[in-house]
């Protein structure tokens, strides 16, 4: 079992910056990688970046590419977002997932089907 807890979210003008973090208890943090979708209002949830279980691969949405980046600090257990330059179209609930279902070195998913723990989300409103 793994539970993930989301924090950082918030209110944001245009331009501006948040980050958020995931924090993760249960299974050994090092051995799963970790990810982030978003889901709008009456919008599907799409996959934001992923990063594999020792941080050596990322894959990123092409919206968000050169904006988001995506970390982890396994010592602390703990999944990061750094989002900068962000644009109103940013704005959506944000959840991290873990996948325990493979743990290849660089194994970094994008589809929301190959993640087996969801965090509760956070919302990031980006304002015009």
């Amino acid at each position: 079992q793994v539970q993930l807890v989301e924090s950082g979210g918030g209110l944001v003008q245009a331009g501006g910056s948040l980050r958020l973090s995931c924090a993760a208890s249960g299974r050994t943090f090092s051995s799963y990688a970790m990810g982030w979708f978003r889901q709008a209002p009456g919008k599907e949830r799409d996959f934001v970046a992923a990063i594999s279980w020792g941080g050596g691969s990322t894959e990123y949405a092409d919206s968000v590419k050169g904006r988001f980046t995506i970390s982890r600090d396994n010592a602390k257990n703990t999944v990061y977002l750094q989002m900068n330059s962000l644009k109103p179209e940013d704005t959506a609930v944000y959840y991290c997932a873990a996948t325990t279902f493979y743990s290849g070195s660089s194994y970094a998913p994008r589809g929301s089907y190959e993640y087996d723990y969801w965090g509760q989300g956070t919302q990031v409103t980006v304002s015009s």
